[in-house]
């Protein structure tokens, strides 16, 4: 892999970190922030689902504008628009204006996302960009169990309304390291022209390109079992499997720790095997831990340490997982690596939102709902990977 710029790595890394940090650093405030704007009771949900609805948004617009202008003006104005819509969600005084500045605060805060991968792609061949794909990974990996804890203390010492501003502060740190770190790496003879016609043409001859179709709905499985297992753990854990709180945080860490090291592992894999072989395999062994953990919710075979240990095996397993699929996805794509991006995290946030949502609403009180879902989620990747593999030969 070619030496990459001076701390590139790292601030690829804090841009993919957006996400988690703007959504686990306040979950623990939704009751305070209830209180203190005399909210009616659930409507702190809503300030999450725009934010999700922004990222998702945002993403399909500013992917293809980076096309046209480069990644580093849509990149700096996404860090700097990130930092002060956070601003303006410290200082709202009703839950309507929250809720608001939560979707803004997603629109700018996706191209973090959307720019970072598109830079990557600009930069480096299918193989090595995987590499660069994991490390960013272990970022996202580790960001939500750091997250949370973070955001648990800045509430105990101050209240909610610090957690958007120290968001706030990340985003304009991050516009000042881009300033500083990131040179353009779109050159001006492989843009591309912007119009809203032209974006979408573009968009459906990306969906015309099976590796990417094929890659992206494997991403987009990924994450309806990534989506899935988050929104359902701490009522099965907690309440179903009768696992303490503090033994709940210390599971959800080390499945988190789990996905960071598996996206190492990768790292280290990819020069001997390639993106492909590695993500065939990897979702075969998912397949294969999520059918052993499906019968084990269903018999009730070695109880709740089998339970423990296939969740940890279905999320671990998601760091070869989701490197590796994005690699391919963004392979076939140079100059217009920006709008195959933002195709990729609509499918991905679309098919992960989705999939979260309909095994929390069939969840029983058992097991089998997460892991009939997170099955089904592999099995469909694995059928998407054989598609990979013939077209390989």
């Amino acid at each position: 892999m070619p030496h990459p710029p001076s701390g590139l790595f790292t601030l690829l890394g804090v841009l993919s970190a957006f996400s988690p940090l703007a959504i686990d650093m306040y979950l623990s405030a939704f009751p305070q922030i209830e209180r203190d704007l005399a909210a009616p009771a659930g409507s702190v949900q809503l300030t999450l689902s725009l934010f999700l609805l922004g990222l998702a948004v945002g993403q399909f617009v500013i992917g293809p504008v980076s096309d046209t202008l480069g990644r580093r003006v849509p990149l700096l104005l996404g860090c700097i628009g990130f930092g002060v819509t956070a601003w303006i969600c410290g200082q709202a005084t009703s839950i309507q204006t929250l809720a608001a500045a939560r979707f803004a605060m997603g629109f700018a805060g996706s191209a973090g996302l959307v720019v970072s991968r598109a830079i990557v792609r600009d930069l480096y061949d299918e193989r090595e960009s995987a590499g660069v794909y994991s490390f960013m990974m272990m970022v996202m990996g580790i960001a939500p169990v750091v997250a949370p804890l973070v955001g648990a203390q800045i509430i105990a010492w101050s209240d909610w309304r610090t957690v958007f501003w120290i968001l706030a502060l990340v985003g304009w740190f991050s516009a000042a390291a881009s300033a500083r770190i990131l040179s353009e790496t779109l050159p001006y003879n492989r843009r591309t022209r912007f119009s809203v016609s032209a974006m979408f043409r573009r968009s459906f001859a990306i969906l015309g390109n099976r590796q990417f179709v094929r890659s992206s709905l494997i991403i987009g499985g990924a994450a309806a079992a990534l989506f899935g297992y988050i929104g359902t753990s701490p009522t099965l854990f907690i309440d179903d499997l009768g696992i303490s709180p503090r033994w709940f945080s210390a599971i959800f860490a080390s499945n988190a720790i789990g996905l960071f090291v598996a996206a190492q592992l990768n790292r280290w894999l990819l020069p001997k095997f390639g993106p492909r072989r590695l993500l065939h395999g990897a979702i075969q062994v998912a397949t294969m831990i999520a059918g052993i953990f499906a019968i084990c919710a269903a018999t009730g075979w070695g109880g709740t340490f089998m339970i423990v240990s296939s969740v940890f095996g279905c999320v671990s397993i998601l760091g070869l997982i989701f490197p590796n699929a994005i690699a391919l996805a963004m392979g076939p794509f140079k100059s217009e690596a920006g709008a195959a991006s933002a195709v990729l995290g609509l499918i991905q946030y679309a098919l992960g939102a989705t999939g979260g949502a309909i095994v929390g609403a069939v969840h029983n009180g058992t097991p089998a709902a997460m892991a009939v879902g997170i099955l089904l989620c592999q099995i469909a990747n694995w059928i998407m990977a054989m598609g990979l593999a013939t077209e390989e030969q």
